[in-house]
């Protein structure tokens, strides 16, 4: 008994832990020779009008430099850099609307049949439940400086149900999962 206790309590623990899920996708220019660039620069031509704190854009930053050295390329200026890196945050707001049919009380779960197999009459009650919440996308953008052509794109998106609780972990983790396809340097 103890047993089903504990492992019913692990199970909600890590239920609970593990948070709405990040859903990445990736695309590039397959005529693109990744060999041939070298180096690469961080760069945001948008400015700093982005909606997510200085601290969070400079979480994403460090995090978009690191991914790009580990992967082999080197960080120059964006003057003489083969790549630029932009990266772009975008927030919506979404709503989930469900509903669920009382009949007699019972949740929807007993529909009253009477005496002959058919269908009686009943009351019911239908409920909507209506939740928002934030739809929120990080695009990173990597661009052929010369040529001024993007060659390859990643997208990282998850519900947001409120301020990242380890943002020096979390951020960092979720563009490694995003750049996870970005072609080394060989």
């Amino acid at each position: 008994m103890k047993k089903m206790i504990f492992a019913g309590m692990a199970v909600l623990l890590l239920a609970t832990a593990c948070g709405p899920t990040l859903k990445v996708s990736s695309d590039y220019d397959k005529q693109a020779n990744f060999k041939s660039y070298k180096t690469f620069a961080y760069y945001n031509p948008g400015g700093d009008k982005s909606s997510i704190s200085e601290l969070n854009r400079n979480r994403i930053e460090n995090a978009v430099v690191a991914q790009m050295t580990a992967k082999g390329y080197t960080q120059a200026d964006t003057t003489s850099a083969d790549l630029l890196v932009n990266t772009i945050a975008v927030t919506k707001e979404g709503k989930s609307v469900t509903a669920n049919t009382d009949y007699y009380g019972y949740g929807g779960f007993y529909r009253p049949y009477y005496w002959g197999g058919g269908m009686g009459s009943f009351s019911s009650t239908t409920n909507y439940s209506v939740d928002k919440y934030i739809d929120g996308s990080l695009i990173i953008d990597v661009v052929d400086r010369a040529q001024r052509k993007l060659l390859w794109q990643g997208v990282g998106n998850s519900e947001i149900d409120g301020p990242l609780k380890d943002p020096d972990t979390q951020i960092p983790k979720a563009i490694a999962k995003i750049m996870s396809s970005f072609p080394t340097k060989q």
